[in-house]
């Protein structure tokens, strides 16, 4: 299984997920929105569970293993923080 979900809340997204894994993570994050979601063990994901990452905002521990995650999904998932800072665009 790709998506680890527990009990008290935390995710963990392992290996390749599955567009089948975005509809149980949006189920996840609706029940928990504060639920930390661990994708550093995560080769690659759908574009169907990124959209899932990027509309509930989340900030997954990272990086993840996958290099196109980690170069152009996780950025993505940190814009805000970017804007704070002041330096979006610069990278």
């Amino acid at each position: 299984m790709t998506l680890r979900l527990s009990a008290q809340g935390e995710v963990a997204l392992v290996g390749d997920c599955s567009s089948a894994d975005a509809e149980d993570l949006l189920r996840h994050l609706c029940a928990h929105p504060e639920a930390e979601i661990d994708w550093r063990r995560c080769q690659s994901a759908h574009t169907a569970l990124v959209q899932v990452l990027i509309a509930a905002t989340a900030r997954p521990i990272g990086p993840p293993a996958g290099e196109f995650l980690a170069r152009f999904i996780a950025p993505l998932l940190n814009q805000d923080e970017h804007r704070k800072n002041g330096v979006e665009g610069r990278e």
